[in-house]
């Protein structure tokens, strides 16, 4: 399980009287807002109608009723997980959470108690479904003691219910005990005299359910934050008018499609007369975007510049494999490098870009200034006026404004970018099959072609597994329950061919990041016992995976054949990842002639049956590379 991350203030307030949210103490009405508990770092966001739609088809499906009533605002605040989790807050509760199960590729939904009593309290809980009756006797020791609903103490269960399904316990009188996870089926809670039945994650006294008067609107909430919208639109005004006035540069808005960008370019709108959009088309778009993009200049009458990279990504994947969360080859290829030349054909002397770079993002942006040179995107400053907004700040604003948003925020997606982008939860690219079927097609052709060409498993791309090279404990945890390899087979190359994403570029924590790839499965285990790493520097393994340090830089083998670097400067970075290709090739392809014994001053190299072998008493000066007959004439 994530962990919850501190990325700045909590905002979330409710006020009682407007029944709205408000970002901070006092509602416009001006009356006092209680605080509203949710998960950090809280970039809570609102509910569209799909939102809610799916919020109550799934409490419809598990409990035979649904959880939002209509005329309520809700909101949403993403919490840490092992996929997508949302906490739902309306009438200023958190009602319950909505998750994506990665074993199940469901969604699922666990009610908090006072999302349990609108559920069942004064409800006939033979219409529904997932309920537990227990003894009035037994309640005192679940509330004051925390214990598990036992079996024995059990009244009755709907039948139902299986092992491992989220449920309600109910006193006689049929009021909200807790909330929890069946330990048992219902059948059995009827029948056994022992063992757990229920294992609450929630438990209070019983209270009425809090369901407050409907008919507000996002124009009432838009209301009620305007003071605290006005102070934040004001500082970034202000921010916008320094920092242009402080720069002799041409000025551009980064356009993506995605909410915080458009909010960015509303706010350069306000401020500034001679501007330009800029926009990345990285090919993998979602359509909406495209056309979003189109509109946006249309709406703000302004100069609209493109960077496309056409067909990169599908180019490049055959080369590089799936892009992952760890080698993220395709921003260097679809994104950086056509930014580059973008500016370097349209901007001399650089550019000044606002960017939609906010700190409740990412831990990378929180600790990102507001105003920074990107060292790898030639000539350009970015800067964000936004950066301490949250997701609510930029909802309030685009409604407030009435710009002209991506609709594809009303299909489900949380955020715009590449619609396949690694990074994304598993549940992104279940909603992508229902919302762009033929784009969830496409991506799945490819996947399944890879995993094929690799010995891997359909059902390594069903359930994501393509998106990383380091797994997660629960996906290695799931993968072994499942019997699916993580490992590509690893057959004898007869030759190896070696590419790098085009474009260095700086990482998040710093330095220059690269990443490689030798199109083909690599075998780690000849890699360990070869020991021909060793020549670079100090090395490392675990399963699937090498990792060799050389100086300040480091580079990480993988069984995939994918090959990531990162140093401080691009020029050791270079030289690190052609050293690992030598080294690799050389571990593979050894024909076991002996040269580099020969040349070897500190006798740190041995004759093997099949090759050569580098002892530990090996120094890292890396003479016998440069040497081989392979890296030489191949």
């Amino acid at each position: 399980m994530s962990r919850p991350a501190y990325l700045g203030k909590m905002h979330l307030h409710w006020c009682e009287a407007c029944n709205v949210p408000v970002l901070g103490k006092k509602c416009g009405c001006g009356k006092n807002t209680k605080k509203v508990e949710v998960t950090p770092p809280g970039d809570i966001r609102p509910a569209f109608d799909y939102d809610i739609n799916r919020i109550n088809s799934i409490s419809q499906k598990q409990f035979n009723t649904p959880l939002i009533p209509d005329g309520h605002l809700v909101v949403l605040n993403k919490a840490p997980y092992e996929d997508r989790m949302d906490e739902i807050v309306a009438d200023g509760e958190v009602l319950a959470s909505l998750r994506f199960e990665i074993e199940s590729c469901e969604w699922v939904l666990l009610p908090r108690l006072e999302g349990a009593r609108r559920i069942f309290q004064g409800r006939d809980k033979k219409d529904l479904k997932k309920w537990v009756v227990i003894e009035e006797a037994i309640v005192p020791f679940i509330l004051k003691k925390g214990a598990s609903v036992l079996a024995p103490g059990v009244l009755d269960a709907d039948p139902s219910i299986q092992k491992e399904d989220e449920v309600v316990v109910l006193n006689p009188a049929g009021e909200v005990i807790c909330c929890g996870r069946a330990r048992m089926t219902g059948k059995e809670m009827r029948e056994e005299q022992r063992g757990n039945a229920v294992k609450p994650r929630w438990n209070a006294e019983p209270e009425p359910q809090k369901v407050k008067p409907s008919g507000q609107s996002w124009d009432d909430a838009v209301k009620a934050n305007e003071k605290i919208l006005n102070v934040m639109i004001e500082t970034s005004h202000a921010f916008i008018k320094n920092v242009a006035g402080s720069m002799d540069m041409k000025v551009s808005v980064s356009y993506s499609g995605g909410k915080d960008s458009l909010a960015v370019l509303q706010l350069v709108d306000d401020t500034l007369d001679d501007y330009e959009i800029m926009f990345a088309d990285t090919g993998i778009e979602f359509p909406e975007t495209l056309e979003n993009v189109k509109k946006v200049a249309e709406y703000y009458g302004k100069n609209l510049k493109t960077a496309s990279s056409g067909d990169s990504f599908w180019e490049s994947i055959g080369v590089f494999g799936p892009p992952t969360m760890d080698t993220r080859w395709c921003c260097k290829i679809c994104k950086l490098g056509p930014i580059a030349r973008l500016i370097d054909e349209n901007y001399e002397g650089g550019c000044l870009s606002f960017i939609g770079q906010r700190q409740y993002e990412s831990h990378a942006r929180y600790i990102s200034k507001k105003i920074w040179r990107n060292p790898w995107v030639g000539n350009q400053v970015g800067a964000s006026p936004i950066q301490e907004w949250t997701a609510l700040h930029i909802w309030l604003y685009i409604f407030r404004t009435n710009a002209p948003y991506n609709p594809a925020y009303e299909k489900g997606y949380d955020r715009m970018g590449c619609w396949l982008c690694p990074s994304s939860s598993l549940a992104d690219f279940f909603q992508l099959e229902e919302s762009h079927p033929e784009l969830a097609k496409q991506l799945n052709s490819h996947l399944l072609a890879y995993a094929e060409k690799m010995g891997l498993s359909p059902e390594w791309v069903k359930y994501g597994l393509w998106r990383y090279k380091r797994y997660p404990k629960v996906l290695q945890e799931l993968a072994e329950k499942k019997g699916i390899s993580l490992l590509p087979s690893q057959e004898a190359p007869k030759e190896l061919h070696f590419e790098v994403a085009t474009g260095y570029r700086p990482c998040k924590a710093g330095g220059m990041s690269a990443d490689g790839s030798f199109g083909q499965a690599i075998n780690i285990d000849t890699l360990e016992e070869s020991g021909l790493l060793n020549p670079i520097g100090k090395v490392s393994f675990i399963e699937g995976a090498a990792s060799v340090s050389f100086g300040e830089s480091r580079a990480q083998v993988f069984a995939s054949g994918n090959v990531n670097g990162r140093s401080e400067n691009e020029k050791a970075l270079k030289k690190l990842m052609r050293m690992v290709e030598f080294s690799v090739r050389r571990a593979l392809l050894c024909q076991g002639c002996g040269v580099c014994v020969g040349h070897c001053k500190h006798g740190a190299i041995e004759m093997k049956e099949k090759g050569v072998k580098i002892k530990e008493s090996c120094i890292h000066c890396g003479a016998c590379i440069e040497v081989c007959p392979l890296v030489k004439f191949m």
